[in-house]
């Protein structure tokens, strides 16, 4: 969600913070701002709208300093104006920038007022800013006054403080949202994300749960929640400072759907060996816990939660393992039972999703037989805290929309399936077979990619119409509900999807001339449902869009468009490759429609708030 970026260094930091927010620009924000500390005193800076309009703000009126922060800010307190931009000050001696959300900030806020505090924002974090301010009348330590503070809220943050009368010192603390140090030589850095440091350091240290950290130019340190100084591991990073940028292609969401075949095989790479998944793919302990393993509870949250959902279907039928999906922010609010043995896995692309993270929380107190995250960012918090983890290597994707986190979970879960048949009696000669048609995923991601022509030009059906329905049938219903999740996030189309039989108990009523319906349809053991479930679309002057296995043989009829799939897909590969004409259909019609691609209303591409 929110961006944070902040640096302590000998030269001007204002080039520091702004790029570092370009290469946030991904998580979703509505402004941004930044402040820095100079000579004289603390300066500061806000815009409503895109980092580029606070960059023409500071070529009219340049600002400069050798410690600073900035912010982008997707709204959660308040609406989205300069007022509620950050940074946050408090009687211009105190500046902060705040990711997440601070629960009791009203009671805090009252009691502020009470106090002779004055509010210029709507936000939580204003409190926070005021809090601090309040708690440094008692003290001249910034760190202390800091720790006071956190000690009174409650929630999830990720703080960055700076004060006029310490300088070259930013103040962290982290509790539920994610902060990272970036250390250079003489000058170090702090942000939300690694990919906005790239440029200046590849070496960074993860702040734990609780902890309290006091930036310097020349050195950081860090206390625990207890209070004690602790050292925290340095950690390089693999990502490259180029890894977020768009080539020769449109948007980046073009890039990612382009780069799935890639991404794909780096999910497999080493993961299979002689027609064999190695179980130390999940990590050491990965043997043990697989051969306890008697059924399997998946969490997750939109995207993630959609490939949990194809996983049942794996699981279930390969495995004969009773396997449950649910939503995260459902999870947490009800008392599950847990079967003995059951394994609990997360899904998700940052490893930082807020509901997601508690789940997983929640769960190593509730008595499952070991944690697994599925992931694509390895200094997440997620990762960090799960016994086994699997990683994506998805590589970084910046468009909102999820499309090869979504391939490349699907590809690990895959694995993981392959892993547990094994245990359950799936033959040799079986693992084999499977393992084959994952190798085989590369090549055929790059044969249906080149559809991606006709696709665009299908894409015209589409950029008059309001409303589209999706149906898939058994583990293609859930890749229908992420076709339509697809279209509605970045088309703002609204797309619903069902399960094909559904339509008959309601769904039939809306369909006209003017409710596309989109299909896939492989040759599987449910193609005869689906062909009568499409009569009933046609039957009613439904427009039909269907995606078919060559195959598949649907009838040239009036009002029905067939898209073959350019070659036979086994049972094992379609989830993967039924869903890449969707999201090229999804990012087509977008175009059309003139909305913004990567960055669509309303979304962030990190949630780290409830």
């Amino acid at each position: 969600m929110c961006g944070i970026v902040g640096a302590v260094a000998e030269r001007n930091v204002v080039p520091i913070l702004m790029e570092g927010l370009r290469r946030l620009e991904y998580r979703g924000y509505d402004s941004a701002g930044v402040a820095v500390q100079s000579d004289k005193g603390i300066t500061r800076l806000r815009r409503l709208g895109k980092v580029q309009e606070l960059q023409d703000a500071l070529d009219e009126n340049p600002i400069r300093g050798v410690t600073g922060i900035s912010h982008t800010r997707w709204a959660t307190h308040g609406t989205p104006n300069e007022a509620n931009a950050h940074p946050h000050t408090s009687a211009a001696d105190i500046a902060i920038v705040h990711n997440g959300i601070i629960e009791n900030y009203e009671e805090l806020r009252n009691d502020l007022k009470r106090k002779g505090y004055e509010f210029t924002s709507d936000t939580d974090t204003e409190v926070v800013a005021h809090r601090i301010h309040h708690h440094r009348k008692s003290t001249d330590d910034l760190v202390a006054a800091v720790t006071a503070t956190v000690a009174e809220l409650e929630g999830a943050y990720a703080l960055v403080v700076m004060s006029a009368d310490d300088a070259e010192t930013l103040v962290l603390a982290r509790q539920g949202c994610p902060v990272v140090i970036g250390l250079g030589i003489d000058e170090n850095f702090v942000a939300s994300d690694v990919a906005a440091l790239l440029p200046v350091t590849r070496s960074f240290m993860f702040l734990d749960e609780g902890d309290v950290a006091k930036v310097e130019r020349t050195k950081v340190t860090i206390w625990d929640e207890s209070g004690a100084v602790v050292e925290r591991p340095v950690k390089e990073s693999e990502l490259t400072a180029d890894a977020a940028e768009r080539g020769s292609f449109r948007h980046f969401m073009q890039k990612e759907i382009h780069e799935q075949a890639q991404a794909v095989a780096r999910t497999l790479n080493e993961r299979i060996a002689n027609g064999k998944v190695l179980d130390a793919a999940f990590g050491p302990k990965a043997n043990d816990v697989l051969d306890a393993a008697k059924g399997v509870h998946i969490v997750a949250c939109g995207t993630s939660y959609h490939a949990g959902l194809v996983a049942r279907y794996w699981i279930e039928q390969l495995c004969r393992l009773p396997c449950t999906v649910e939503i995260a922010s459902e999870y947490r609010y009800r008392s599950p039972v847990v079967p003995e043995g059951t394994l609990f896995v997360t899904i998700s692309q940052s490893g930082e999703t807020a509901d997601t993270l508690a789940a997983l929380r929640a769960a190593k107190e509730m008595g499952y037989v070991s944690t697994l995250t599925i992931c694509n960012a390895p200094e997440s918090s997620m990762v960090r805290e799960s016994e086994l983890t699997m990683m994506t290597n998805a590589g970084p994707e910046i468009g909102v929309a999820s499309t090869k986190a979504f391939t490349t979970q699907l590809a690990a879960l895959a694995l993981l399936t392959i892993a547990l048949a094994r245990r359950a009696g799936l033959k040799e000669k079986q693992e084999r077979a499977l393992v084959a048609q994952l190798a085989e995923l590369p090549g055929l991601i790059e044969q249906v990619l080149a559809m991606d022509a006709s696709i665009e030009a299908l894409a015209v059906h589409f950029a008059d119409k309001h409303h589209a329905l999706f149906l898939g049938r058994g583990v293609q219903n859930p890749v229908a509900m992420e076709g339509a999740l697809k279209l509605k996030e970045i088309s703002y189309i609204h797309a619903e999807a069902y399960a094909a039989g559904e339509l008959k108990h309601g769904p039939l009523a809306l369909v006209d001339e003017d409710m596309p319906v989109i299909a896939v349809a492989p040759d599987d053991e449910l193609l005869e449902k689906l062909k009568s479930n499409l009569q009933e679309v046609r039957a009613r002057g439904g427009e039909l869009y269907v995606f078919a296995d060559p195959r598949v043989q649907l009838g040239d009829r009036q009002g029905t468009h067939t898209m073959r799939m350019p070659a036979p897909i086994q049972d094992f590969q379609a989830p993967i490759l039924y869903t890449i004409p969707l999201q090229l259909l999804a990012y087509h019609v977008a175009v059309l429609k003139g909305t913004d691609v990567d960055q669509p209303r309303n979304l962030a591409k990190s949630v780290t708030v409830e």
